[in-house]
């Protein structure tokens, strides 16, 4: 039996009774953070297990050729710096390409996989896929360890990251368990992680030169991930857009008892409603109508461009890192902590300014960093230090936007694959970003003068996407149309659930209910 409309109690409004440092979101902020960590120790792991690696001719008379060739006569045997080197072992002397291929193949099938685990976290739920991911990433991850065969571990390579990856399930957990006032600060601390994910690597990578015990060491922690089937909840979102009403509502009452918060029964009862019949369609009906909608075909684009950027400025210069003066662990480690004020940044910019013109901001300045760094005079090493590590920072900071923008521009039903299809096709720049170091050989700036034009290209299509903030998720494709509309010399908005409305306050006079809450017209 249905229950009226106005008896709905929206889901933003319970979970904003709950606060994100209290016992239950304190502990799921670290299980999520360690999930980000894994992502970020994994993600460009072959920047320390397939490292440059110095190599000779054994042929004297190669001595200053090493890959060409004397009379018609090519090396044919090497001498390595490292022996046990994954370059030395796979004998990619005068190959450089297969090394920084590994790279481009993990990118490659990471944008491949996305378009799997996306639909799929939609569909069976957010924490199986936590799960499936985390622990096959662990698995394969291992198994690489042992090839021998360079092909296989390519192999291995792209099978790790397009079925072991788990950002994607954890992120959308990650928004949807608070409410919406509180999604930007609880993602961007739980998002730390990703910085100690990056400084884990590095950590790992020099008490463990080795290459194959540097993957053994780095993956096996993943397979713990197996544990998540008992300390994870369901998003009671997810449950709810399903009709999965009892499993939200136990979900819901986990919460309340862990940060010792009463919750009303009534409230618990009303907490939803099936929604009308024309919103009770298949995925594949949903996804259409989606792509059907011009306004958000022209969102779904810029977004497109927000993660090529993010993801080819991001990886590129984590990878250029280790190429600067001075020790490449020590390099690494500090140019990913330099995320973390970067975090923080972010996290108050969002609280206080909303969405659009802080992205706008921090890619026009993040391009104007990363065109001037390589111009600097060679003699101020200092200031060439500082300039990257700034660009390094604010590059950071529009990743962090575009992560939670990108969620916020969608609606519930398509909200994960949305978001996994923008950044699965964004990863042309991850894919691109293991090469950057190769257009050195032209020019030693070539690469931070690319990613600073691509940054500011970036930052001016974002002038066509709406702005949001402070506002419930959109469950519904109108919902997510309506993000910034104007009818009639009205803005319209979507009342936050936050909101309290009292009898006689003026808007009352112009409220409507929907299916999941309440909108209101706000003259200019």
């Amino acid at each position: 039996m249905a229950c009226e409309e106005i008896q709905k109690i929206n889901l933003d409004d319970v979970l904003g009774k709950f606060g994100i440092f209290s016992p239950y979101h304190l502990q799921l902020m670290m299980l999520l953070g360690l999930a980000y960590a894994s992502n970020t120790a994994f993600s460009s792991n072959y920047i320390f297990a397939a490292e440059e690696v110095g190599y000779r001719c054994a042929d004297e008379s190669f001595i200053n050729n090493t890959c060409g060739a004397i009379n018609s006569t090519t090396c044919t045997r090497w001498v390595y710096d490292k022996p046990n080197s994954f370059v030395a072992e796979f004998q990619l002397a005068c190959q450089d390409w297969k090394r920084t291929f590994v790279g481009t193949v993990h990118s490659l099938a990471y944008m491949v996989g996305l378009l799997l685990v996306g639909p799929l976290s939609d569909k069976v739920g957010r924490k199986p896929m936590i799960v499936i991911t985390g622990v096959l990433g662990g698995i394969l991850g291992v198994a690489r360890s042992f090839v021998t065969s360079y092909w296989m571990y390519i192999l291995l390579e792209f099978l790790e990251s397009a079925f072991g990856d788990i950002c994607s399930p954890a992120y959308i957990l990650n928004v949807e368990i608070v409410s919406n006032r509180k999604r930007v600060p609880y993602f961007m601390i739980t998002g730390i992680g990703f910085c100690v994910g990056a400084v884990y690597k590095a950590l790992i990578a020099w008490l463990v030169p080795d290459w194959r015990n540097f993957l053994r060491v780095l993956y096996s922690p993943a397979l713990l991930f197996f544990f998540y089937l008992f300390l994870l909840d369901e998003s009671p979102r997810w449950l709810l857009i399903k009709g999965k009403k009892s499993e939200a509502v136990k979900v819901i009452k986990n919460i309340s008892k862990k940060n010792k918060v009463k919750l009303e029964e009534k409230v618990l009862d009303n907490i939803t409603c099936e929604t009308d019949k024309d919103e009770n369609i298949k995925f594949s009906a949903v996804l259409r109508s989606t792509f059907s909608s011009p306004t958000l075909i022209q969102r779904f684009m810029i977004c497109v461009v927000w993660w090529t950027t993010s993801t080819l400025v991001n990886y590129g210069m984590s990878i250029t890192s280790v190429s600067l003066q001075g020790d490449k662990y020590a390099n690494y480690a500090l140019v990913a902590m330099a995320e973390v004020p970067g975090t923080f940044i972010a996290m108050y910019i969002l609280m206080r300014y909303r969405r659009k013109y802080p992205l706008i901001a921090s890619f026009l300045a993040a391009g104007v960093f990363c065109i001037g760094q390589p111009f600097l005079p060679t003699s101020l090493t200092w200031l060439s230090i500082t300039m990257f590590m700034a660009g390094k920072l604010l590059a950071s900071l529009y990743f962090a936007i575009t992560y939670i923008y990108t969620s916020e521009l969608f609606p519930t039903y398509t909200r994960n694959s949305m978001h996994a299809l923008c950044s699965s096709l964004g990863r042309i720049g991850s894919i691109v970003a293991p090469q950057a170091p190769l257009l050195t050989v032209y020019w030693e700036g070539l690469p931070s003068l690319i990613f600073g034009i691509v940054s500011i290209i970036a930052g001016l299509l974002t002038f066509f996407v709406s702005d949001v903030a402070d506002i419930s998720l959109p469950d519904t494709v109108k919902e997510a149309e309506a993000i910034g509309v104007i009818e009639g010399g009205e803005t319209k908005h979507r009342i936050p659930s936050n909101t309290i409305l009292k009898p006689n306050n003026e808007l009352s006079k112009d409220l409507r209910l929907n299916h999941f809450g309440l909108e209101y017209k706000e003259a200019k």
